[in-house]
């Protein structure tokens, strides 16, 4: 590291402490007071700010700029153009004007529309998003910017965020007033982002079709060795393991992201970082910019980085636990403090949320739904499909208490002593952890913990805040109206908990009878994301987003096309690599073991008539008959596959993948890997799951 870490963090970003040094006063302070209060920026002083920001950027080293954006395709999206501008014949000069900075221009039938722009509407916009810090990386200056058409719909997984901070920020002054909170002029969404991956040596990758297609494994037996020892969770890290994250880190630094934590997860070759946390916006694009250096510093160290939520089967997968929370003049407006029990205003955020949470469990569902995730959702340290929240003993005591009418009568949490004299006692906490749960309560936050670790955080908290906003909108028109406000919230948190308990879980999310007990709560259970999209449009949800302005009914079934077509052309390409890999790698080197073993078996009784065959007749019989099932898997998964693919109707199409050839996708895994524990490893032509995850 060639600085030291408070001279390194955020050298390459366009901050607040850089914009406070080189923008005139005046413009400074309209600038911040755009990004604190989420008002309109001030076209004047465009100018001013994209001409600091350009002397400040060629500083650093660049000598493009982008339009950083979002599109619907999962990943993000640049066009790099140079400041240069021709000053007679040979000279030129640096220029970069407040209208290059506010809006650019991108061809917008290139991205996913969802049928809102035909091929021939090509116009589309990304417009700046202030409240996002711009930033230099590998020479060029990145404006982090949302993505419209030219009809102005959007077209990005930004903008509908943005918008949902307004909403959720508008509503919750509402409330704030209530409790007669006259400071507050915005109330901040939080977030920190908890990033799984794991890691793998390229030189394997390179060999595997599946990882390089499809970023995960089609096929794979189980190693002899999985996670079962739970040695490898929170152990020392392997020498290259600590060289990449350590120059993860710096640069991740220079971006002025706060990685904070970085430990090995459960799984072999699985781990983990973890930012402090971040505004909503500025924490989706970090965690973007994250996901991407990732990557590019893996390979500079030999190594990959697979940000699938499954790519080894049997062993733990990876999320993107999402701690959420919303602050106002930096106080945590879910902290319960000592006594929450007497904390109305955190029992009423605390009632709005449940509300929330369990009048839009589709949308939950939804904004995981992933083809990578439904591999991991309910397995392997994974929350389940069902949607519940875990507020913790203490909170469901009072919770309890207030909708029975009866007082709460909380014990102080007890010292935790060891019992060992050099050892501190220390207090424990009042309630303990549960893994299982989709959303629980962490002591000052809630923690989303169904996100997949590819996706985008943007749709995850653009549904969570607007749910709340709209629990909030409820409370604030009964409350506003009240005569007795003590007695009208009183009255507004017991009825909002005894209509929506049926939400609050504690148990394990894993057990057969939580699923039967969820049914007869009457909580959804829609175990694919073919499910969860069916329940996209629905009215409720339409009438929710469109009455906020975080999206149109245009808008929403214009995503509800894309979801199923993404889905769709994932396990097809998934469904095309199983046929390549079964068809061109594994039948073939089973037949080929098939006939050394049969040559062997010729050579054998041509020197001893006597000598027992057994063994060899044995394995050339199991692997016949598993080549043979494999070799029919691959016909009717190709006829499967053509047949999905002719549907013109998005979502039969999607359907149709779904329901037919994600089954045979199974059953010729369930050959191929049954075949790899019978064949001799020189034979095998790809490295195993041991290769994979020991040799790193």
């Amino acid at each position: 590291m060639t600085k030291n870490v408070s001279e390194l963090f955020g050298a390459m970003v366009f901050n607040d402490d850089v914009m406070r040094e080189r923008l005139p006063k005046e413009i400074y302070k309209s600038l911040a007071k755009t990004v604190a209060t989420g008002r309109t920026i001030d076209p004047s002083i465009a100018d001013v700010v994209a001409n600091a920001m350009k002397d400040w950027a060629v500083e650093k080293g660049a000598t493009h700029y982008t339009h950083w954006f979002q599109p619907l395709t999962g990943v993000t999206a640049e066009k790099h153009d140079a400041f240069i501008s021709p000053v007679g014949a040979c000279k030129v000069v640096m220029e970069f004007s407040g209208k290059e900075l506010i809006r650019g221009e991108s061809d917008a039938s290139s991205f996913p529309s969802g049928g809102l722009r035909a091929t021939f509407e090509a116009r589309g916009y990304t417009a700046w998003d202030p409240a996002s810090y711009a930033f230099v990386k590998d020479g060029t200056l990145y404006i982090p910017t949302a993505f419209c058409s030219y009809t102005g719909e959007a077209l990005d997984s930004k903008t509908p965020l943005l918008r949902s901070m307004d909403a959720l920020n508008t509503q919750a002054l509402r409330i704030l007033r209530l409790f007669g909170d006259t400071v507050t002029r915005h109330v901040d969404i939080t977030v920190g982002a908890e990033q799984e991956y794991f890691i793998i040596d390229k030189a394997m990758y390179d060999r595997r079709k599946d990882l390089v297609y499809t970023g995960r494994t089609l096929f794979g037996a189980p190693a002899p060795k999985g996670q079962e020892l739970e040695d490898h969770y929170f152990g020392p890290l392997k020498t290259r393991i600590a060289a990449f994250m350590a120059d993860l880190d710096e640069a991740l630094w220079k971006m002025g992201i706060n990685a904070k934590t970085k430990h090995n997860e459960a799984a072999p070759a699985q781990h983990e970082l973890a930012p402090i946390y971040a505004t909503v916006n500025i924490a989706t694009d970090q965690n973007l910019l994250t996901m991407e250096y990732m990557k590019k510093i893996a390979e500079k160290h030999g190594l990959v980085c697979l940000l699938h939520e499954k790519p080894y089967d049997g062993v733990n997968g990876s999320g993107k636990h999402n701690n959420w929370s919303l602050t106002a003049n930096g106080k945590n407006l879910l902290d319960p403090g000592k006594t929450p029990e007497e904390n109305i205003q955190f029992l009423l955020i605390l009632a709005a949320i449940v509300k929330a949470v369990d009048d839009y469990q589709d949308l939950m569902r939804i904004s995981v739904a992933h083809a990578g995730n439904d591999h991991r959702l309910g397995a392997n340290e994974a929350p389940p499909a069902i949607v519940s929240i875990f507020v913790g003993e203490e909170l469901d005591a009072v919770i309890r208490a207030i909708m029975s009418g009866t007082s709460y009568h909380g014990t102080k949490a007890p010292m935790m002593d060891l019992g060992i004299p050099t050892v501190p006692v220390f207090r424990k906490d009042t309630t303990d952890r549960n893994r299982t749960s989709p959303f629980a309560f962490t002591g000052n936050k809630f923690e989303f913990r169904m996100v997949g670790s590819s996706q985008n955080i943007a749709m995850p908290n653009t549904v969570l805040n607007t749910a709340v906003a709209e629990s909030f909108r409820q409370f604030a028109d009964v409350l506003e109206g009240a005569i007795n406000f003590d007695v009208a919230v009183a009255k507004l948190i017991k009825d909002t908990f005894v209509a929506h308990h049926r939400i609050l879980f504690d148990g394990n999310g894993y057990s057969e009878e939580w699923e039967r007990e969820a049914a007869r709560r009457g909580l959804l259970n829609l175990r694919t994301s073919v499910d969860a999209y069916n329940a996209f449009t629905d009215p409720k949800n339409v009438k929710l987003f469109s009455s906020l302005g975080v999206m149109s009914e245009a808008e929403m079934r214009s995503r509800e096309e894309i979801y199923f077509e993404n889905y769709s052309k994932i396990v097809n390409i998934e469904a095309q690599t199983m046929i390549v890999m079964a068809s061109r790698d594994y039948i073939p080197a089973v037949e080929t073991y098939i006939a050394q073993i049969a040559d062997t078996a010729a050579k054998k009784t041509a020197v001893c008539p006597d000598a027992s065959c057994a063994v060899e007749k044995d394995i050339i019989r199991r692997l016949s008959e598993l080549n043979a099932t494999a070799y029919g898997a691959v016909e009717r998964l190709r006829q499967a596959e053509t047949d999905a693919a002719s549907i013109e109707n998005a979502r039969g199409r999607a359907e149709c993948y779904c329901s037919r050839v994600l089954p045979i996708m199974a059953e010729l895994r369930a050959a191929v890997d049954q075949m790899e524990t019978l064949t001799a490893s020189k034979c095998w032509p790809v490295p195993t799951y041991g290769d994979m995850m020991f040799r790193v």
